[in-house]
């Protein structure tokens, strides 16, 4: 009971979508720390944490009328991160770095097209479609693809992260999916 005077709920639940988020970007961090360490193959759950996370923070914000400019700027960079960062460097690693130049330089350049990618989305006003693939899907297709790394030449990884890249920062308009 005295307890329960002292601290505040309503303040508690206000940054309940933040934690969330910030989960996202924590398990984005261990996943980069994994792939650094040679241990690529544990940060692909990782990067499916962040992506679970990084569903539900939304569904919190709007679910307790809690969303904020703030709370839409850290997703952006947790995404950025998790989605960008991470998997990005997971190809790098697995693959890519058999061509040093070329392959640093498709890394980069993803991860700059994912953020692109969300600083148009923070300034756009939301119409209920995304315009360009969500850097989430993207980040979700490259880690997925590394399990066809013993398949697949450079080649091919090069061509997708490519595809991907530009499908970021395209005016493709892809609908959200209600949840």
């Amino acid at each position: 009971m005295f307890l329960s005077r002292l601290f505040d709920y309503t303040k508690l639940k206000a940054q309940l979508a933040n934690a969330i988020t910030l989960m996202n970007l924590s398990f984005g961090i261990v996943a980069i720390v994994l792939i650094t360490n040679n241990l690529a193959h544990m940060s692909l759950l990782f990067i499916f944490l962040a992506a679970f996370f990084d569903l539900f923070d939304g569904l919190v914000a709007r679910k307790f009328n809690i969303e904020s400019d703030f709370g839409k700027e850290l997703d952006s960079l947790s995404d950025l991160v998790s989605f960008g960062v991470a998997p990005a460097l997971l190809i790098y690693q697995g693959i890519l770095y058999t061509v040093p130049g070329v392959g640093m330089t498709i890394m980069i350049m993803y991860i700059l097209c994912g953020a692109i990618r969300l600083a148009r989305f923070n300034v756009k006003e939301f119409d209920g479609a995304f315009y360009g693939i969500p850097i989430t899907a993207a980040g979700i297709i490259m880690t997925l693809s590394s399990f066809l790394i013993p398949y697949f030449s450079v080649l091919f990884f090069s061509i997708l992260t490519s595809v991907l890249m530009l499908l970021m920062v395209s005016n493709v308009r892809v609908p959200k999916i209600k949840m």
